[in-house]
Parts: C-alpha cells; sequence; structure tokens
C-alpha cells in the first residue's frame, strides 16, 4: 500500500506538468509563429523481484518473472514544427516562411537567435527590426524617401524611390535551417537558440535546397489546434483523478488494517 502511494505521487506530478504544457500551448493560440509542445511520459526504474528467464527448476525457467514498476515521469517537451496557417494581413513589413527556415535576429549581446515570427517594424533609422526592437540580419535598412517597399519570394528586398519608377535592390534576406528543430532552446519572446541537440544553423536563399519561400503582407499563425489541446486536457484532468483515486484507495486500506489488527 506504501508503494501505492509513491507511484499514485509521481503519477499525480507528471500529469500535472502535461497540464501544464497544455495550458501554455492554449496561451498561445494566438501567438504569431508559436510551435506548440507535446508532453513525453516515460516509466521509472523497476524492481525486479524474480528475474524474467530466470530458472524455476533445473528444466524449466520462468517466462516473465515479477517486476514492480515505481512510477512515471515527464523526460522531455517535444516542439511540433508543423507550419501555421498563413494569413493575409496586408501589411508591407509582415512576412512568413512557407516551409522550411527561420528569420535570422541579432540580439542585443550579438548571438543570434532564430524566430518563425515575422511581425517586423522599422526603427528610428529605417532598420528592419522585431517587436522588441531586435535587428533582422542581415541588416536591412530602408531609405526613408522609399514610396514602396517589396521582398520576393526569394528573400530578394527592393524599394522605389520618389521621382524614380525603377525599383532599387537594397539587400538579400537570409533564412536559417536546422537538421534537428526540435532541438533549438525556446528563449521566449518567439525566438530560439541554437543548441548542440540542434546542429549548427545552414544559411541559404529562400526557395533554394529546401528552404521555405518568403511571403510578404503575411503573417503564420500558431500551429495549436484548440479542439486538439481541449481533449488533452480532458485526459489529463481524468489521469489525474485516477491517480488520486489510487491514494485514496491506498488511504482507505491502510486505515483499515490500522483499525482492525
Amino acid at each position: 500500500m506504501l508503494p501505492a502511494l509513491w507511484v499514485a505521487k509521481t503519477g499525480l506530478a507528471a500529469q500535472d506538468t502535461n497540464l501544464t504544457t497544455i495550458s501554455n500551448n492554449l496561451a498561445n493560440v494566438s501567438t504569431t509563429g508559436f510551435k506548440r509542445d507535446r508532453a513525453e511520459f516515460q516509466d521509472l526504474l523497476y524492481q525486479i523481484k524474480r528475474q524474467p528467464g530466470a530458472q524455476s527448476t533445473q528444466d524449466s525457467e520462468l517466462p516473465s518473472g515479477l517486476q514492480v514498476g515505481t512510477g512515471v515521469r515527464i523526460v522531455g517537451t517535444q516542439k511540433n514544427f508543423a507550419a501555421g496557417s498563413l494569413q493575409t494581413t496586408e501589411q508591407p513589413l509582415d512576412l512568413a516562411i512557407n516551409g522550411r527556415g527561420f528569420f535570422q535576429i541579432m540580439q542585443p549581446d550579438g548571438t543570434t537567435a532564430y524566430s518563425r515570427d515575422g511581425t517586423f517594424h522599422l526603427d528610428s533609422n529605417g532598420q528592419i527590426v522585431t517587436a522588441s526592437g531586435f535587428a533582422l540580419e542581415p541588416a536591412i535598412v530602408v531609405p526613408a524617401d522609399a514610396q514602396t517597399f517589396t521582398v520576393g519570394q526569394d528573400g530578394t528586398v527592393s524599394v522605389t524611390i520618389a521621382g524614380n519608377p525603377a525599383a532599387q535592390v537594397i539587400g538579400n534576406l537570409q533564412t536559417a535551417d536546422f537538421i534537428n528543430p526540435a532541438g533549438l532552446q525556446s528563449q521566449g519572446g518567439n525566438l530560439f537558440l541554437e543548441t548542440a541537440s540542434s546542429g549548427a544553423p545552414q544559411i541559404g536563399t529562400p526557395g533554394l535546397n529546401g528552404f521555405g519561400l518568403t511571403m510578404q503582407s503575411m503573417l503564420e499563425t500558431s500551429n495549436v489546434s484548440t479542439v486538439e489541446e481541449m481533449v488533452n486536457m480532458i485526459t489529463t484532468q481524468r489521469a489525474y483523478e485516477m491517480n488520486s483515486k489510487v491514494i485514496s484507495t491506498a488511504d482507505q486500506m491502510l486505515s483499515f488494517v490500522t483499525q482492525n489488527l
């Protein structure tokens, strides 16, 4: 009965973490470029009381043995990088990547972060920056007298100047990709950081060598499915209740023993 209490306790802790993951997904259902997480469970060590395959007699062996589990834990969270829907915004500085790739963002400390959030703005110098003021890499500065701003599907950035109808290329947007995007470290602020698990970034031109196209005046919405998350939340709630019931049952059994023996 006492081991059952501890096993059920691990179940409660794991389901609590699972619910936290689900709630974070639902909280970010409207976050641009957000990628949902999935909690991954793993059973804990087993107490081997009778080894499977051990000799029960000289001529026979145990077919299954006796193995008692000690509970469960959350071993990790898997980031799902499935593409979200593309939403038209009619804002020329809004960009989306249709396919694989990340925007490169220069952080204040000089390191590069990566993002699927293409909500960009202009700072006081005309440089393209994120909503937090971090510069897009490679740096692109829009002239103050620019009349139009255009980003091609291959990342070519061009403008037209008053009095000159010919388009002028002012930069080329490059995106980064990783062999294992799920290994990126989530930093918050819609940013990811490179890790040993993600591998080194591969920089390329949008639309070439498997890199996604850049789509202007569009944003990638969150890939969270509210219906799926609600179903997961109900399942988690029921699993939590069942583990709570185990604790209640074990308590009743211990109470019976203490009162009748």
